[in-house]
């Protein structure tokens, strides 16, 4: 069955499309985009599909919500609901878990379906790394700082060129609590991850698997004031923009959620999606015609593997 749901799955129309790249942006908020000088994202946007108000997972924090995006389900179902500060970070049993104890991830999934597709993390918060798999990923590295984050991620992709690689930033958030959203000083490092983000997008292009690759700009959450993690759309509202072959650009009409990101991670890589996900899929970013009718049906559906449900449920 999972070889089936696999096929099912599959992106069959661009046979050649084998690297994701998501460049996580912590604490991007929309209005930082909109209010920012962000010439690279602004015309890459032209190019690509994109929605400014896609929705994160509350409570609106770092670890639930990256954790969502790569868990493809919410903290009601993989646990994580803080960033394990003042309480455990993982504070009930998820749903499910595979053979790391973890609730799976879009890495380990890759990593079961295709284990010589290569898989990259490169952080730049020093917490992202409680949220994955280690032995899903062909590396695990954390830098310090948004250049040295970058710049690491970079001459690992010219060298290998893994199916998936994640850049997770943390310049932007930083400047919003030290200094507030919207604040001049926060604008400044929303522009200095623009300036990143072309250099990602010039190797990219520039270099082997550019005309197979996508790249997925996205992050966990805003923020109001200094802070976040209240219920307020200045909070919740992020921004999910994915150039790449077959996409189709301008504005996605329909709603998207970060826990979306993982299934159409797996979707573009071939992957059959965890059974225990609640993401789908963002069919409305592709060409007509790019994507089988059949893959809309509920990720549920690709059942088998080796995840384990819990207390004995018979989707395992």
């Amino acid at each position: 069955m999972g070889r089936i749901a696999t096929l099912l799955f599959s992106f069959t129309l661009a046979a050649s499309a084998q690297h994701v790249i998501v460049f996580g942006v912590d604490g991007l908020s929309v209005e930082g985009v909109n209010r920012s000088h962000t010439p690279r994202l602004h015309a890459w946007m032209r190019e690509s599909a994109w929605t400014l108000e896609a929705r994160g997972v509350m409570p609106t924090l770092s670890s639930p919500n990256w954790a969502s995006m790569i868990d493809g389900a919410g903290p009601e179902q993989h646990g994580i609901t803080s960033n394990g500060y003042l309480k455990p970070m993982v504070e009930f049993e998820p749903v499910c878990r595979d053979e790391a104890g973890m609730f799976p991830t879009i890495f380990q999934v890759l990593h079961h379906e295709r284990p010589t597709a290569g898989a990259a993390v490169f952080h730049d918060w020093a917490g992202f790394a409680n949220l994955v798999e280690r032995s899903a990923v062909d590396v695990m590295q954390h830098e310090h700082g948004p250049v040295k984050t970058v710049e690491a991620a970079l001459r690992y992709w010219r060298e290998k060129q893994p199916a998936l690689m994640f850049l997770h930033l943390d310049n932007v958030d930083h400047a919003g609590h030290s200094y507030g959203w919207l604040s001049r000083e926060y604008q400044r490092e929303v522009e200095e991850a623009d300036r990143l983000l072309g250099l990602l997008l010039d190797a990219v292009h520039e270099g082997p698997g550019g005309d197979s690759t996508y790249v997925l700009l996205t992050s966990d959450h805003g923020g109001k004031g200094r802070n976040h993690g209240k219920n307020s759309l200045e909070e919740i509202l992020i921004p999910w923009i994915l150039g790449g072959p077959n996409v189709t650009p301008g504005h996605i009409a329909t709603p998207v959620y970060t826990f979306d990101t993982a299934a159409t991670i797996a979707m573009i890589l071939g992957v059959a999606p965890n059974a225990c996900w609640i993401g789908r899929p963002v069919m409305a970013a592709f060409q007509p015609g790019a994507v089988p009718d059949r893959v809309i049906t509920s990720p549920a559906a690709a059942l088998g593997g080796p995840f384990a449900a819990h207390s004995g449920d018979h989707r395992n």
